[in-house]
């Protein structure tokens, strides 16, 4: 094996445990992702779980330790569902509201439907929503702090500090992973903790997220626990959300980019 192919083939298997930290995948899903056969997906996945990174099931494997995806992975991901969650919570904020908008793709997307909202003061620690809004019509409130990588927030004590001084109208959170019991899940404890600052200290919160979040509640070991009523805007299944609904979560379901009504239309907000 030459250098180039040992080089191409670390490639490939960084990129396998990212997309199986997304999720169960089949082996025939991962050779047609990367145009291999199916012997070589299993050699990959031999090898990565001698390894240690991932653990295999039948048919498939499973991360062994949940990883975090960059920015631009997630951008790719769920581009439909997530536009259609982000036009449903953005009609959820009112004329002259003081919106918290936490990092995240989700609610990028929704910084982005809020562009032409001169009526509203955007308070943020995500540099996507950031970069969505510098020249929109939005008042835009940056909360200071530490950058952390990979998901480009903003987070820290000086953070902490400044949302204390806060009771935003709403916020929106976005998600690596979420439980209807347990909260949040998060791959940092400050981060965790920021999520938990800015749920508590909002007068409504509501988390987006794909349905993609809610399948297996995450594998993170840190967890953020939302406030009672906290509203869940996502395109899961009708067992998914209603699993959140009985939870007392204020569910609300989307549609996803197709038009497609999603499997949890029929679940209504508790």
């Amino acid at each position: 094996m030459t250098s180039g192919e040992r080089s191409a083939t670390r490639q490939r298997r960084e990129r396998m445990v990212q997309l199986l930290g997304a999720g169960d995948i089949s082996v025939h899903d991962l050779a047609a992702e990367f145009d291999v056969s199916l012997s070589t997906v299993r050699r990959d996945l031999a090898t990565l779980a001698a390894l240690g990174r991932i653990t295999r099931t039948y048919g498939g494997a499973v991360d062994h330790r949940a990883v975090e995806r960059s920015r631009h992975d997630k951008e790719r991901a769920q581009r439909g569902e997530k536009d259609a969650i982000a036009r449903a919570a953005a009609g959820l904020v009112r004329s002259g509201d003081v919106v918290l908008l936490d990092a995240g793709t989700t609610v990028a997307r929704l910084a982005h439907e809020l562009r032409g909202r001169g009526d509203l003061t955007v308070v943020t620690n995500g540099l996507s929503t950031l970069v969505e809004l510098a020249d929109a019509e939005v008042e835009v409130v940056v909360l200071g702090g530490r950058l952390r990588r990979p998901n480009e927030s903003l987070l820290g004590t000086r953070t902490e500090q400044a949302l204390r001084r806060l009771t935003p109208d709403i916020a929106f959170l976005g998600v690596d992973g979420l439980d209807p019991r347990r909260g949040i899940n998060c791959p940092d404890p400050e981060q965790a903790a920021l999520k938990e600052t800015m749920a508590g200290c909002a007068r409504a919160a509501w988390v987006l997220a794909d349905h993609s979040k809610l399948r297996g509640g995450g594998g993170f070991p840190y967890w953020a626990e939302m406030p009672a009523g906290t509203g869940l805007i996502s395109g899961g299944t009708e067992r998914e959300l209603a699993a959140f609904s009985d939870g007392g979560w204020r569910v609300q379901p989307v549609r996803d980019g197709t038009g497609r009504p999603a499997d949890g239309s029929a679940v209504h907000s508790s």
